[in-house]
């Protein structure tokens, strides 16, 4: 009933828009009125000339009177206009924190009903068992990794390694014989390289019966060579 009688009740936002939008017409009306102003002045500064130049100083007092209230005027507006955007501001401010106050206190009922509903032993409980549920599931990826690991190994892999040592010292074996052939007055057998690692290498029996023999310079130089590729 009473609501019907005097009307709805505003709230404080509205209360503070409708201030504000007659603060904002207020400074309007004072533009208008100084800028009236100012054009009267105009207006007097021209008829205050030209009265002087035909002589009537009378006039010209009477209108500098009146242009001097009139500047007057234009300052009180000036500090009118000033007053009421200060009023403007403050009550633009005063709207923002009424603002800022409602969302405020919506935000702290939203967050009084979630922690209201938010049960923390079951979340605790939720996250000790998803802890439990990761380190299962790693467990479970360390144990496929390694079952596929043990499908896909082939078993003849110890075979193709022997095999590849074995002709990297075949390699090798070509390599030291060619060496020996190479020099003079020497014919020297092929031997496998386990052997050649094995025995010292003997000096040739021809040499030793035909009583010419090899230079001793000869047999060293071979034998640097032997354990150069003893060691490599």
């Amino acid at each position: 009933m009473a609501s019907w009688l005097f009307g709805k009740k505003k709230t404080p936002a509205e209360l503070l828009r409708e201030n504000k939008r007659m603060l904002d017409r207020a400074i309007r009306e004072l533009d208008r009125e100084r800028m009236g102003l100012q054009n009267q002045e105009k207006k007097l500064i021209q008829e205050i000339k030209k009265m002087a130049k035909e002589g009537q100083m009378d006039a010209v007092k009477v209108m500098a009177k009146s242009l001097v209230r009139n500047r007057h005027a234009v300052n009180k507006l000036f500090q009118l206009k000033s007053q009421l955007q200060a009023v403007s501001l403050r009550i633009a401010t005063l709207k923002s924190t009424h603002a800022m106050g409602e969302a405020m206190a919506g935000a702290t009922k939203a967050m009084t009903a979630m922690n209201r509903r938010m049960n923390l032993p079951a979340v605790a409980k939720i996250m000790r068992e998803f802890e439990k549920q990761n380190e299962r599931m790693e467990m479970t990826s360390e144990m496929m990794g390694d079952a596929v690991d043990g499908v896909f190994e082939e078993g003849g892999e110890e075979e193709e390694t022997d095999e590849l040592v074995g002709q990297v010292l075949d390699e090798i074996g070509i390599n030291l014989n060619a060496s020996l052939v190479s020099a003079p007055g020497q014919k020297v057998a092929a031997a496998a390289p386990a052997a050649a690692a094995a025995q010292p290498v003997a000096q040739p029996m021809g040499a030793a019966e035909g009583g010419g023999g090899t230079a001793p310079g000869l047999d060293d130089d071979l034998q640097a060579r032997l354990d150069r590729l003893r060691k490599s």
